[in-house]
């Protein structure tokens, strides 16, 4: 993964042969199913808030419909699976025009996001507007902050 940063080893004792090594060390190794691995543009960017009632979660999916996209929830967590397709060269004529620069990378993606407890899976719900996905996924009713009456003595 860093074998490019060989090229800058200034040949000290504190060149960059040491980093990489040491970065060797402390990452997974190649292939490793961690969102590093997966070529970047390939997934979907997710926020994730909270409110009294319910935890959102969004996932911004640009070109993708509400059938390119698979959720699953179990034991708290949610996975998000789906499809890029890579837009292919525009054809001009008998010619296909090259890109100059394309960032938007294709493929399948899979996104498992580990969510707090408490939740009702049983009432999540989900909704697709203009490429981004709503995820609501409601607090069980026990775990709702409530209001406590206070009564004078």
């Amino acid at each position: 993964m860093f074998g490019d940063l060989r090229r800058y080893d200034t040949g000290s004792p504190w060149g960059v042969d040491w980093f990489r090594e040491w970065l060797d060390e402390i990452l997974p190794e190649p292939g490793a199913t961690d969102i590093r691995a997966v070529p970047r543009g390939t997934y979907p960017m997710i926020n994730i808030g909270r409110t009294d009632d319910a935890v959102r979660v969004y996932v911004f999916a640009a070109g993708l419909t509400a059938g390119d996209l698979e959720l699953s929830l179990q034991d708290n967590v949610l996975t998000v699976r789906g499809e890029r397709q890579v837009v292919p060269d525009e054809p001009e004529g008998d010619e296909r025009r090259p890109y100059f620069r394309r960032e938007r990378a294709g493929g399948s993606f899979a996104r498992s996001i580990a969510l707090p407890e408490g939740l009702d899976a049983d009432r999540a719900e989900a909704r697709w507007r203009n490429g981004v996905f709503e995820i609501t996924l409601p607090k069980r009713e026990e775990l709702k902050p409530r209001r406590i009456e206070i009564q004078s003595a």
